[in-house]
Parts: structure tokens; C-alpha cells; sequence
């Protein structure tokens, strides 16, 4: 990738650190396709669209195990039971000393986001700004924090996301309307692995 593109300045955040309880085993082990498990299927589409990609993995996961890349960087969250919150706010942690201007967390279950959206989603990024995707007036993932926000998703915990943050500033919310049902589509249970 070109470095010197709006893009570069933004690192994918992948979550897979929940535990997918509906789905009966481990979901990101579950084989997508023919080459990929569901969560190495994510990270390959995250790694055509950013330079930097890390993933929020569960305390003793092993990277190698899962099938993951030497390209991605691991952060094992510590308080990864206690939900999404505390996975996002570890992954925040540990992008602090980046130079990272945004954040694109994108959810480890969606592998189905096409690379292009990524692509137009990060160049829209900046420090001052949430960029929400949106398919035919509904809003999916991922969604991109700019740096004025890392602060407060680093305070977060328990299962809450980014949910609060993104209604308490509407005015720095930019929506993007993308033509592409990825955004919405999660795996919950081994039937939507048939969805595409």
C-alpha cells in the first residue's frame, strides 16, 4: 500500500476476544472457505486495506494456533470475559504509542466486508472524527474513531462499546453511505456461515 494515502494514517483494531457462545465452539476457528477460518478470513480483508492490523485475542490464545500472520499484532486482553468493552479499551492500550491519526475497529465475525469499503472508510478518517458506515439507511461496521476518542475507549469496560461515545457526539459523526451488505453481516451461529 501506499504510504503516503489518507488510509496509512488509519490501523485496523480487529475484536475476535469474545467468547461466541451461540455459535457451540470456537467461531473463529470455524472454516469459511476452502483457505480460510472466519477470523483469518477477517484479517486478510483487514490487511488489503491497512498497513497496521492489530487483533484483540483472549488471555492464552495462541496467534499461531488461530493462523495468524506474523503481519498482524496480537494484544491479549486481560478482562476479555467481562466483554467487548474491556477488549476494545486493551486494544486501545496498546495502539497509544502508535502513530495511528484513527482506529478502524472492525469485529472479528465479519469477514464479508468487502476491502474497497475499508479502503473508502479510512480515507475519510481523521483525528476528530467517527466515521460510520451505513447500507441502505442502516449502520454497520466498522466503525473509525479518530485519536480525540482513543482516551475514552480506553476507559471503557464490561460489554458496553463504543455505542455511548458515538451518541454523545453527533457532530463529529461522519456516515457513509457504502453499497455493500458486509457491513451488517456477523456470524452468530454455524448457519450464517452459508450466507455468502
Amino acid at each position: 500500500m501506499n504510504r503516503t494515502t489518507p488510509s496509512a494514517r488509519c490501523a485496523a483494531l480487529v475484536l475476535a476476544a469474545g467468547q461466541g457462545s451461540r455459535f457451540g465452539s470456537d467461531k473463529r476457528q470455524a472454516q469459511l472457505d476452502d483457505t480460510h477460518t472466519v477470523l483469518q478470513a477477517t484479517l486478510a480483508r483487514a490487511l488489503e486495506s491497512f498497513d497496521r492490523v492489530y487483533v484483540v485475542l483472549r488471555p492464552g490464545d495462541d496467534p499461531s494456533t488461530l493462523g495468524i500472520g506474523s503481519r498482524v499484532r496480537t494484544v491479549h486482553a486481560e478482562h476479555a470475559l467481562d466483554g467487548m468493552g474491556a477488549s476494545l479499551a486493551a486494544g486501545i492500550d496498546a495502539m497509544a504509542a502508535s502513530d495511528a491519526h484513527a482506529v478502524a475497529v472492525l469485529l472479528g465475525d465479519m469477514p464479508w466486508i468487502a476491502a474497497a469499503t475499508l479502503t473508502t472508510l479510512a480515507c475519510q478518517a481523521d483525528q476528530q472524527s467517527i466515521v460510520l458506515p451505513c447500507y441502505r439507511g442502516r449502520r454497520g461496521h466498522p466503525v473509525i474513531f479518530g485519536r480525540r476518542f482513543w482516551p475514552a475507549l480506553a476507559r471503557l469496560d464490561g460489554d458496553h462499546g463504543g455505542r455511548a461515545l458515538i451518541e454523545a457526539n453527533p457532530h463529529a459523526c461522519q456516515v457513509i453511505e457504502v453499497d455493500d451488505p458486509g457491513i451488517l453481516h456477523d456470524i452468530d451461529t454455524p448457519g450464517d456461515l452459508q450466507r455468502h
